[in-house]
């Protein structure tokens, strides 16, 4: 990848017990499973080569956890903007047994009861956007699936439903930047897992 313009590199934690059988994990703060250890270690590797003026990461274990592994642990700073979704209600509940109560239920469009709104989420993702781009140089952000997904929709100007178009893996690696100048905000990598282990 280029690197002239700055880019934002976006990790998803490694895998957890809930992320291997679908359950909506947004505050329950689950650890790491081996695998998830391990491809975190991998996911370090990817990056390996790469320099970060600043490394943001989740307080939430499987986001630290996955940062402490693949080597930014020592640099990175806690931003409780990137905290996953609040599923509320939703926690713990995997999306078919919340669709047989509520047929039409769509995450990123009707968001959780008692958590948050797509736009409560936004409004955070913005925070994280507005932060990076204050910052000269290349970007590494530790954090969830949803959260990441917003952001994402956010970097390029679009309202948090777009979120729901960027699936993202455990472990992955993903990168937001610029085209051209630094007006023009661009996917320059998306959903990488090269470095994982299946």
């Amino acid at each position: 990848m280029s690197t002239e313009l700055p880019a934002v590199y976006l990790a998803r934690h490694g895998e957890t017990a809930w992320s291997l059988s679908g359950q909506h994990t947004g505050l329950t703060d689950l650890p790491l499973t081996a695998r998830g250890e391990q491809n975190a270690r991998a996911l370090g590797e990817r990056l390996n080569g790469i320099n970060f003026m600043k490394v943001f990461t989740s307080p939430l274990q499987r986001a630290r956890r996955t940062c402490d592994l693949a080597g930014f642990g020592s640099v990175a700073e806690l931003d409780h903007d990137l905290v996953e979704w609040n599923y509320g209600q939703y926690e713990g509940r995997r999306t078919a047994e919340i669709q047989a109560e509520r047929p039409d239920w769509q995450l990123f469009r009707d968001g959780c009861p008692g958590g948050e709104s797509p736009e409560q989420v936004g409004a955070r993702a913005d925070c994280v956007v507005r932060r990076v781009r204050a910052t000269n140089g290349n970007v590494l952000l530790f954090s969830s699936g949803h959260l990441l997904r917003v952001l994402a929709g956010r970097w390029l100007g679009l309202e948090p439903i777009a979120g729901r178009f960027f699936l993202l893996s455990t472990a992955s690696l993903s990168a937001v930047g610029y085209e051209h100048n630094l007006s023009l905000p661009v996917i320059r990598l998306w959903d990488d897992t090269r470095h994982v282990a299946t």
